[in-house]
């Protein structure tokens, strides 16, 4: 059995991830006390939708890092947990700096315009995640990078939305952050799956949101 060792690289990575959250929580801290964020506004409803979505990311992140000998796949599984790992904290942390709950009353994506009871779009289904742990290595590898694809583009679908629908400064600087951070990662994933002779993962709007004016 192959062993990870705590190599630099890893240790530079917590490092950046403890800076990034120390000062996402000074910026939160300095927007809180500009003024109330409704518990049904836009921002509050990407922040709640995000994390769910950023717990699956990291989950699967970490099933395939653990199993994958490739790198480079490595590196971007490693690099997906713990930034997305870092984001789900530090939205957390402005939800509990507004005085708001984890989780809303609505179902998920009314603050785009697109309730659903479901799962969310982009989101693998349990039996994709579990054969994430079952399938044999090489096809485990194809299918984290395919359900990885659509599940950034689903993100970035929805912080797009919320550059056109949040109020709060620091979210859409994150909802920009997230947009720029998981397009260069699609690019990247859809390399790999070349690399290993598949064909394009295809990308199509999960949703689009409802024409929105900011009143």
């Amino acid at each position: 059995m192959k062993e990870r060792l705590f190599t630099p690289r890893y240790a530079m990575l917590l490092l950046a991830l403890l800076i990034a959250a120390v000062l996402a929580a000074f910026a939160a801290s300095r927007v809180a006390s500009g003024g109330a964020v409704d518990d049904d506004s836009a921002d509050a409803g990407f922040l709640r939708d995000m994390r769910v979505h950023h717990d699956q990311a990291v989950e699967m992140a970490l099933l395939i890092r653990d199993r994958t000998e490739d790198p480079l796949l490595h590196a971007l599984a490693t690099d997906i947990m713990l930034t997305q790992q870092a984001q789900v904290g530090t939205m957390g942390g402005w939800l509990q700096i507004w005085d708001l709950p984890q989780t809303g009353g609505e179902p998920a994506m009314t603050w785009m315009g697109h309730p659903t009871e479901g799962r969310m779009p982009g989101m693998a289904s349990t039996e994709e995640v579990r054969q994430l742990r079952e399938l044999p290595l090489a096809e485990a590898e194809v299918q984290f990078l395919r359900l990885m694809i659509r599940h950034h583009a689903a993100g970035v679908t929805m912080a797009e939305a919320c550059l056109e629908r949040c109020d709060e400064e620091v979210v859409t600087t994150l909802a920009g952050k997230i947009i720029n951070g998981q397009q260069f990662e699609i690019d990247a994933m859809q390399s790999m799956l070349a690399e290993r002779g598949q064909e394009p993962e295809p990308i199509t709007p999960a949703v689009e949101a409802t024409p929105h004016d900011h009143a």
